[in-house]
């Protein structure tokens, strides 16, 4: 058993005596217990007189923050160790730990040695001596590295979740391009199917209609098509910005094959369809293409059909629609045709 009176524990017994004098309090045995312990944890610890604010004691690693020696800091406040911004906050805090029995945690940010630094810090108050007033002990925790690693873990996690947001973005374009037709940005016909399918089984169940338009671009003039095949691919391409932009985010427009297309314009009546497609006939009429330093244009023809109206399933919708464009294109091209619409008997 080690013997208190050796010349180690006699150190940490005049340490301790330091603390009672500021404590006016406890045994001594109790103190050096309680130095031991913050020795151990090496965690900075002060007491203060509560009305004056002056550091009456401080321990050697609490001092070291200020960059001081401990015996330098008594009687002295912070006012005289930090900035006049920082010092205000230890204060107020130390007001609010007084006024609650059982003390305060406060969190604090202060600048020291050029840098900044988080602390957490306890306070409690105690009663000293009789007529010596208040004392209030303050032991502090550095959490400057752990709010390091928290803020990198939170700049982690937020890099992941963006790069987690923009893998899907780019599958989601990835595969929504792979759907689409490479010259004039449009769907290809097996994903067209898919969504007409899937507008008949909803427009069946919500008892509302919508239109199928087919297009067929019509034959280019024989100056035009002495061009070659850059000329039809540069009319492809202005066809397909055309139906894109004249579409929305539910409608949806395919290339069927070369110069055959359809549009499927969800919620919209027969008469809204027609009127909507010959607004987009004469944008078609009137676009001017370029190529080479030489200005062409083209025209479409359209056949107009609408469930249920004019057809009751999908197949049978089809071939109005296309029944509807071989009429238009019957008239000269550059036409829009409606199908008829089924009697159905009373």
């Amino acid at each position: 058993m080690t013997d208190a009176r050796s010349p180690t524990n006699v150190s940490r017994a005049e340490t301790a005596a330091g603390m009672l004098a500021a404590l006016r309090a406890g045994d001594g045995e109790l103190s050096i217990a309680l130095l031991e312990l913050l020795e151990r944890f090496d965690l900075p610890f002060a007491v203060k007189d509560a009305a004056t604010a002056q550091y009456r004691y401080v321990n050697a690693r609490m001092a070291a923050l200020f960059g001081a020696a401990p015996q330098q800091m008594l009687g002295t406040t912070d006012a005289q160790w930090l900035e006049a911004g920082q010092w205000p906050a230890l204060r107020t805090a130390e007001q609010a730990a007084l006024s609650m029995p059982k003390g305060t945690l406060a969190e604090h940010r202060l600048e020291l040695g050029g840098a900044k630094r988080d602390f957490g810090v306890a306070r409690i108050g105690l009663r000293a001596a009789e007529g010596d007033g208040l004392l209030l002990c303050s032991l502090w925790m550095e959490l400057t590295a752990q709010r390091q690693r928290d803020a990198q873990l939170q700049q982690a996690l937020k890099q992941l979740e963006q790069q987690q947001v923009a893998a899907e973005a780019l599958r989601r374009e990835t595969q929504d391009q792979s759907l689409r037709d490479n010259v004039t940005g449009l769907y290809q016909k097996s994903n067209f199917e898919d969504q007409l399918r899937r507008e008949v089984d909803l427009s069946s169940r919500e008892h509302r209609e919508f239109s199928l338009v087919s297009i067929a671009l019509d034959p280019l003039s024989d100056e035009v098509g002495a061009l070659g095949p850059d000329a039809t691919l540069r009319t492809l391409e202005a066809l397909g910005r055309l139906l894109r932009g004249n579409t929305r985010a539910m409608d949806a427009s395919c290339r069927l094959d070369d110069t055959h297309f359809a549009v499927l314009l969800s919620g919209v009546g027969l008469a809204t369809a027609h009127s909507r497609m010959e607004g987009l006939r004469r944008q078609c009429a009137t676009q001017i293409v370029v190529l080479e330093g030489r200005n062409f244009g083209f025209t479409v023809s359209m056949g107009v059909a609408s469930f249920p109206h004019t057809a009751h399933t999908q197949e049978a919708l089809v071939q109005a629609a296309e029944t509807a464009l071989a009429e238009a294109r019957k008239r000269g091209g550059n036409h829009v045709t409606l199908a008829s619409i089924r009697f159905v008997p009373g």
